[in-house]
C-alpha cells in the first residue's frame, strides 16, 4: 500500500537557498520588527512598522517575533558556554587594564512578583585625565551581559562574555562593586586576583547617613561636615573617616535619650564601612589610574534593563525576561551586526528541526498503515460468518427476515413561519424554489 502524503504547510527549497526565515515576512522586515520590539513597547512598534515599512502587523506578532529572536540568542550563548566548559579553549588576549562591574535591578513580573536581573559590565580603562582639577578615569568599549538567574547560575552563564572580552588574560582587572556578597563571590570565581574597589558613591551614602543622624539633614553644619569628610575619604585615609564616625557616635551617646537612634544609625554605617575598609583606598586607586565608581553597571541597569522592562503597566512572564535582556545587551553594546547572523542561523536550525520532526512523524504513520490494513483484513476474514447462521429461526423453522425501517422520503426545505429568511429576498427566492410545482390538468 502506498501512503499519499498529506497536504500541509511546507518550506520551499528556494527559501533555504535565499536564507529566508520561517513566516510571512522578508528578512529586513523580520529584523526591523525585532529591533523595534527591543527599543519600545510592542504596541508602539506596530505604528512604527506601518510608518517605515508600510507593513501592518499586530502587537502580539511583534512580541512573538522579538521574543523568538531573543530566545534563539539565549540558546546560542548557552550552547557556547557548554562548549567552553567542555573544550576549554585558550582565551583571546585581553586589554592591559579592564573594568569589571556587576549589579542587579528588579523588574516586575506577572502576578505582582518582582525578580532581580543581574548585569555584568566590562570595559577598557583609559588613561587618567584632569577634569575640574581632579584626575578622572574614563572607560570605553563597554559591553553587557544580563540574566534573570541566581548568583551561581549567573556566574556560569556569564562565561560567554568573560571569554569573549579576554577577562582571563587581561593584565589587570579593576572590580568596582557596591560590596554585595554575591558580587564578591562572582569576582572570586571569575578573576580572584582582581583589584576590588568599593564604589565611592555607595561609601559616601553611608558616611552621609551617619552625619545626618547627629547634625540633621539639610543643615549648613551637616553640609560643611560632609564636604570635609568626603574629601578626606577620597584623597586621604579611610581610617581617618572611620575614626570621625566613631567620635560622632560617642557624642551621640552623651546627648541623652534622643541619641539612641543616632547611635544605631552610625553603627550601621560603621559596620558597612569597616568591613570594606581595604576596598576604600581611593587615594591609592586614583594614583594608579583605577576607576573608583560603578557608574558603568548602574547606568546599564537603567539603560539595558529598566528602560525597556520597567515601563508603566509592564508585567513580564519569567520565561520572556532573558530573551528581552539578551537582545538589549547586544543592542546597547552596539554588537547587533555581529549577533544578528547568529540569531538567524539558530532560527533556521530550529525551523529545520521542526520540519524534520513533522516528516518523521508522518513517515512513521505511513509505515504503520500496511500492517494495520493487513491486520484488519485478517480480522475481517476470521470474524465473518454466513448470515443464515446468525439469523435465528422462528418456531415454525422458517428464518425471519431482518427488520428494517422504510426509507423516509426527503421533503422540500421549508423555513419556520417566524424565520428571518421569509423576510429576506434571498430567503424568499429559495423558499419559492423549494415549493412543489403544481401541474394543471
Amino acid at each position: 500500500m502506498v501512503c499519499a502524503p498529506r497536504v500541509r504547510r511546507g518550506f520551499f527549497p528556494l527559501d533555504e537557498e535565499l536564507q529566508l526565515l520561517a513566516g510571512h515576512f522578508t528578512p529586513s522586515v523580520y529584523e526591523g520588527m525585532t529591533r523595534l520590539g527591543i527599543w519600545m513597547p510592542f504596541a508602539r512598534a506596530v505604528k512604527e512598522m506601518k510608518y517605515f515599512w508600510r507593513v501592518s502587523v499586530t502587537a502580539p506578532t511583534v512580541r512573538r517575533t522579538t521574543e523568538a529572536a531573543g530566545a534563539a540568542y539565549v540558546t546560542t550563548q548557552t550552547v557556547e558556554v557548554e562548549q567552553l566548559e567542555r573544550v576549554l579553549p585558550p582565551p583571546p588576549p585581553g586589554p592591559a587594564k579592564q573594568l569589571l562591574s556587576v549589579d542587579g535591578a528588579y523588574v516586575p513580573l506577572v502576578h505582582k512578583e518582582w525578580a532581580e536581573v543581574k548585569t555584568l559590565a566590562l570595559g577598557n580603562v583609559g588613561e587618567p585625565v584632569v577634569e575640574d582639577g581632579e584626575r578622572v578615569v574614563h572607560t570605553s568599549d563597554l559591553s553587557y551581559f544580563s540574566r534573570l538567574a541566581e548568583a551561581e547560575e549567573f556566574e556560569r552563564l556569564a562565561l560567554v562574555e568573560i571569554h569573549r572580552r579576554g577577562t582571563e588574560t587581561a593584565q589587570l582587572v579593576c572590580a568596582v562593586t557596591d560590596g554585595a556578597e554575591w558580587e564578591q563571590g562572582f569576582i572570586d570565581t571569575l578573576r580572584e586576583d582582581a583589584v576590588r574597589i568599593q564604589d565611592f558613591s555607595h561609601a559616601a551614602e553611608y558616611v552621609a547617613a551617619a552625619g545626618q543622624a547627629v547634625l540633621g539633614e539639610g543643615t549648613s553644619q551637616f553640609h560643611a561636615w560632609l564636604e570635609d569628610t568626603l574629601h578626606e575619604l577620597k584623597h586621604g585615609q579611610p581610617e581617618t573617616v572611620l575614626q570621625t564616625l566613631r567620635t560622632l557616635q560617642a557624642e551621640a551617646r552623651t546627648s541623652g535619650p534622643g541619641g539612641k537612634a543616632a547611635v544605631e544609625a552610625i553603627q550601621k554605617s560603621l559596620t558597612y564601612l569597616e568591613k570594606r575598609q581595604e576596598h576604600m583606598q581611593y587615594a591609592h586607586f586614583q594614583a594608579q589610574g583605577y576607576p573608583i565608581g560603578s557608574g558603568s553597571v548602574e547606568s546599564a541597569n537603567k539603560l539595558v534593563v529598566e528602560a525597556r522592562l520597567k515601563g508603566a503597566g509592564m508585567h513580564w512572564a519569567r520565561p520572556h525576561v532573558d530573551p528581552m535582556v539578551a537582545l538589549r545587551n547586544i543592542a546597547c553594546s552596539d554588537r547587533w551586526e555581529e549577533a544578528w547572523p547568529q540569531i538567524t542561523r539558530e532560527l533556521r536550525q530550529q525551523a529545520a528541526q521542526r520540519r524534520a520532526k513533522q516528516q518523521q512523524k508522518h513517515k512513521t504513520g505511513c509505515d504503520a498503515l500496511p500492517a494495520l490494513a493487513q491486520t484488519l483484513t485478517v480480522k475481517d476474514k476470521t470474524d465473518s460468518v454466513p448470515l443464515a447462521a446468525e439469523t435465528p429461526a422462528t418456531p415454525t423453522g422458517l428464518p425471519t427476515s431482518p427488520t428494517s425501517s422504510p426509507p423516509v422520503s426527503k421533503r422540500p426545505w421549508r423555513p419556520a413561519a417566524n424565520h428571518p429568511w421569509r423576510h429576506d429576498p434571498i430567503g424568499r427566492a429559495r423558499y419559492q424554489s423549494a415549493k412543489p410545482k403544481s401541474t394543471k390538468l
